[in-house]
């Protein structure tokens, strides 16, 4: 099998390009720039270029047989900034991918949706997959629309899709910008000395996913014969203070913390329902929260990033 990683030499793409490859799968990653933890891929083929480029995405399609769409222009807490940005840069060049798809009869995709930023603030919890949508921030609403226009593009030409709805991913190799990845950005800043900035007061809950849970959930459903949305998360939610006191647990320190302003963007409070994909795709995530961190804290001291 032939699979186009889009953004494939990210946090997430590289650590699912090692799952194809382990499986059998012939790899071909489609990034705007190369992986900055490591060497590229014997045996994998890259092309290197913005994802709105339409004639190199075309020539990257070409016999591909699944497409794992794991870009992302923007996050939460820039997209509001620039949402004229956010639609073009994203759902417009999506639509663009799904055209040159139906043209070159690509028969399925995996999109990398947001279980934290769909729903908005939810009214239930744990969240499952029917509640109602009401993203608070661009790139919520671009994840909506994106997931729709994947409902067309099945319906009216046949294209199979699963989009995963993920919570919050965290592991090896995931940037540490801090704009995006809590776990991550923590656990550097600690390496590094720094002070860990907080906003609000630190009771936001979000649902953290170990990178090979959502891996392993990437290739499930990328096998099946499935259409449609699945949360991808671990089940539990965790508040960021519950994330310090596990971080402290694993590293054996007292963690020095600053408190920001919250922000109005932040949904407060994100644990999802993941019953939906455990039944049908018997999968089920394996690392707790503190096992996760102490693996994630291994590679921190160990890497030159």
């Amino acid at each position: 099998m032939l699979s186009l990683i889009l953004g494939g030499n990210g946090f997430i793409g590289s650590h699912l390009a090692d799952a194809l490859i382990a499986k059998g799968d012939t790899v071909r990653i489609f990034d705007r720039g190369p992986d900055s933890f490591r060497k590229p891929l014997s045996g994998v083929e890259y092309y290197t270029a913005e994802f709105s480029d339409t004639g190199l995405l075309a020539e990257a399609l070409t016999s591909v047989d699944i497409v794992y769409h794991l870009i992302s222009t923007t996050v939460p807490s820039t997209s509001n900034l620039d949402p004229v940005n956010d639609i073009t840069s994203n759902l417009v060049s999506t639509v663009k991918l799904l055209e040159l798809m139906k043209l070159q009869n690509v028969p399925k995709i995996v999109y990398l949706s947001s279980g934290g930023t769909v729903y908005g603030i939810p009214k239930s919890s744990p969240i499952s997959e029917t509640h109602t949508l009401n993203p608070i921030s661009s790139y919520g609403a671009v994840k909506v629309a994106i997931e729709n226009y994947l409902h067309i593009f099945h319906h009216l030409h046949g294209i199979k899709y699963v989009a995963l709805r993920a919570s919050n991913p965290y592991g090896s190799r995931q940037g540490h910008t801090g704009v995006q990845g809590v776990i991550g950005t923590f656990l550097q800043k600690i390496a590094e000395g720094k002070s860990i900035e907080i906003w609000g007061d630190g009771s936001v809950v979000r649902d953290y996913i170990y990178i090979d849970d959502l891996i392993n959930l990437c290739v499930i459903s990328g096998n099946a014969d499935v259409n449609g949305i699945f949360n991808a998360g671990s089940g539990d939610g965790h508040s960021i203070l519950d994330v310090v006191v596990a971080i402290e647990d694993v590293i054996k320190l007292p963690v020095q913390l600053v408190y920001m302003p919250g922000r109005a963007f932040d949904v407060p409070h994100t644990n999802l329902d993941i019953s939906k994909a455990q039944e049908l795709f018997g999968w089920q995530p394996s690392v707790s929260l503190i096992d996760g961190i102490r693996l994630a804290w291994g590679w921190v001291q160990t890497s030159k990033h």
